[in-house]
């Protein structure tokens, strides 16, 4: 067993070090954000690998984080995350999605708004953020880690192992330049009863309910760090996702948010030395976590041999 510190404290972060200390190793998450003030605060988080690559590796993560989500959704409560049905929508007959193979069933369907041609419809976790990142701390903190507030400028040397799971933070702290922002912007409304998601991946246009909220989107915008939300692109988001779910339009926002997407050529997952790197997941943190976790604990367990 080792001194593990892990950089990030995300929802990557947070879920490699629940897998770090069930496999027994001494864990520290050290990050200048604590989990709810982070980018993964701020997503719908829908299952869905969106923004990531390359695809067979994106693809076993994903049907593994799907299985722990899904066994979350049904055994416990406090975890946030709830299995919806909902549709992706398509202007013509959409072709199987590359990550086919990472959802037990996907069903097509012309049952879509009049816009659209066609759809596939499945069951899905959704993960309230603001409960699910204060479960997953709860988890670190329960199984004996630490999570701490501090600003990181290079690896930490009183640990055996450090994992990083810094996301944009990456371009410089691993010195990688193709570490680029995706910024996604998000409105969020008062729930009204809505209980399944809609979402167009072209806009992206999602609508994605959550037991007291609806969140809905959003931007792709490559290589924009603006944190500051736009009024008139939160229109915008509103009037497109008012064609998926009509009901939109008369829905009482409560709030605007921005999140940066740490977006990559491809995910980078793997080990140089004592660092065993974890970043680069665009817009598929929460969908491919538990995968890439499980990833990280074999990684760290090679890096303590070596």
């Amino acid at each position: 067993m080792a001194d593990v510190t892990v950089v990030g404290a995300g929802v990557m972060g947070l879920t490699c070090a629940v897998r770090l200390l069930e496999e027994g190793h001494r864990v520290t998450v050290v990050a200048r954000d604590l989990p709810r003030d982070t980018t993964s605060a701020v997503a719908a988080a829908l299952w869905y690998p969106y923004l990531a690559s390359p695809q067979d590796r994106v693809t076993r993560w994903s049907a593994r984080s799907f299985e722990v989500l899904a066994d979350l959704a049904a055994t416990d409560p406090g975890a946030g995350v709830t299995m919806r049905s909902g549709t992706e929508v398509f202007g013509e007959q959409p072709a199987e999605p590359w990550w086919r193979d990472a959802v037990p069933a996907l069903t097509r369907t012309t049952e879509v708004p009049s816009s659209y041609a066609a759809g596939w419809t499945f069951a899905s976790p959704v993960a309230d953020m603001p409960r699910y990142l204060g479960w997953l701390a709860g988890r670190v903190t329960a199984l004996g880690g630490a999570i701490t507030r501090r600003t990181v400028a290079s690896w930490p040397g009183d640990a055996d192992v450090v994992v990083n799971t810094t996301g944009l933070g990456a371009r410089e702290l691993a010195d990688d330049p193709s570490v680029h922002p995706v910024r996604g912007q998000v409105v969020v409304l008062a729930q009204w009863g809505l209980d399944r998601w809609w979402l167009d991946a072209s806009g992206p246009t999602y609508v994605v309910p959550r037991t007291d909220e609806v969140v809905v989107g959003g931007t792709h915008d490559a290589d924009d760090d603006t944190l500051d939300p736009s009024p008139r692109t939160g229109l915008d988001i509103l009037e497109r996702a008012a064609r998926l779910v009509p009901a939109v339009a008369e829905a009482r926002v409560l709030r605007h948010a921005v999140g940066l997407r740490p977006a990559r050529p491809e995910v980078r997952v793997e080990r140089a030395g004592r660092v065993v790197h974890c970043y680069g997941h665009g817009g598929a943190g929460v969908t491919a976590s538990w995968g890439c976790a499980d990833d990280v604990r074999s990684l760290v367990q090679d890096a303590v041999a070596a």
